[in-house]
């Protein structure tokens, strides 16, 4: 009998001890699943953050009353007059918004930084504040930092107002290029979405009419045209309607642009082949170009840093035959009392954005 009680109880003592290796056990287990890889405590991030942007889903938010959210989508519509506060998530934001807020350093727009988020807030906006919105996360390394491209959220902000239909401009007459290779936008942007739009010409009256190949219209940009011609030249003007009565844009006047998109085509000529001592010299040179672009000139020629010399600079835009404008630029460099360090040979070097060419040309002593 004591045998079997013994016996009873070593069985009841390894019962007991398995069912406490088993729970201690299960709870290292689930202990685990609270260690981050390589046993560090929440701390990655980064791959979280780039799976909602490649959902589609935006980290830029609008702040509404009594601390509700909404995720701003590619477009959103938003009542002037009341203030706005925008929210990107992440320690490290930058932000962009329409230009002209920067152009007249509105005060009603002010940027505050947090650990958590970014805060752009706009008091009072108008219609003229419609425009794209964004945000994008900030990468560094060490004392270099850049924007993440796969981290940028965008939304373009529309501030309907049935007084403007159009988004107002500072500008009461616009000048538009027309390019023979590249497409030319009509900037008549809309405050409402649902407005439609139509293109008119001032002289003769008649409605440009849309289509899907040659001239569409986005709410956004304004009326693209896809391959301008010189037929497109003159004034126009855009008209909106939505349920009320038709609103007309600002005049646009529309030229045609003979120069194609390049480095400076130049040409430099002096007003004589050959000159005596005593005698005084230009040396002109000239700049065909696209009438917007602006050319910067530099010179050198024999006397430099030992003669004096004048220097003068002008454009105008001309008209060159069935309607193209031009804009020529030159730069008039005069050479007074030469002497014999003046001879020999001058170059000039005009440089736009898109390039520079060198030209120069040979004064010779008779």
């Amino acid at each position: 009998m004591k045998l079997w009680v013994v016996f009873c109880l070593a069985v009841l003592w390894v019962e007991l001890q398995n069912g406490a290796c088993q729970q201690v056990k299960r709870r290292k287990d689930v202990g685990e699943n609270r260690i981050r890889p390589g046993g560090k405590r929440g701390k990655i991030r980064n791959p979280k953050i780039k799976d909602v942007g490649g959902k589609g889903q935006s980290l830029l938010t609008h702040v509404l009353d009594k601390g509700r959210f909404v995720r701003l989508g590619q477009t959103s519509t938003l009542t002037p007059g009341k203030d706005i506060e925008l929210r990107c998530k992440g320690n490290s934001i930058g932000w962009s918004y329409p230009t002209y807020l920067d152009t007249f350093n509105d005060s009603r727009l002010s940027i505050k930084h947090s650990d958590k988020y970014s805060q752009l807030i706009l008091t009072s906006p108008s219609a003229a504040d419609t425009g794209s919105y964004s945000c994008w996360v900030i990468v560094c390394d060490g004392t270099e930092c850049e924007m993440d491209h796969e981290r940028i959220y965008a939304s373009y902000i529309y501030f309907t107002d049935r007084d403007n239909l159009f988004v107002p401009s500072a500008i009461h007459f616009e000048i538009v290029y027309l390019r023979p290779d590249k497409p030319a936008v009509v900037p008549c942007r809309v405050t409402d979405p649902q407005a439609k739009v139509s293109l008119h010409r001032e002289v003769p009256p008649e409605e440009i009419m849309a289509n899907q190949t040659l001239m569409t219209y986005d709410p956004t940009k304004g009326f693209i045209l896809q391959n301008p011609t010189s037929d497109l030249q003159g004034v126009f003007y855009c008209k909106a309607v939505t349920k009320g009565t038709p609103q007309i844009s600002t005049k646009y006047q529309l030229l045609y642009v003979e120069v194609p998109s390049g480095p400076p085509f130049v040409s430099l000529e002096a007003s004589q082949e050959s000159a005596r001592g005593g005698d005084n010299v230009n040396f002109t040179c000239t700049v065909l170009g696209e009438p917007e672009v602006d050319v910067s000139f530099t010179w050198s020629y024999p006397g430099q840093g030992r003669r004096p010399v004048h220097i003068h600079a002008s454009w105008r835009l001309v008209m060159r035959g069935m309607g193209h404008i031009t804009r020529v630029t030159q730069s008039v460099m005069t050479v007074e009392d030469m002497e014999t360090i003046d001879f020999g040979n001058y170059i000039c070097k005009a440089k736009n954005p898109r390039g520079e060419t060198i030209v120069s040309t040979n004064l010779i002593s008779k």
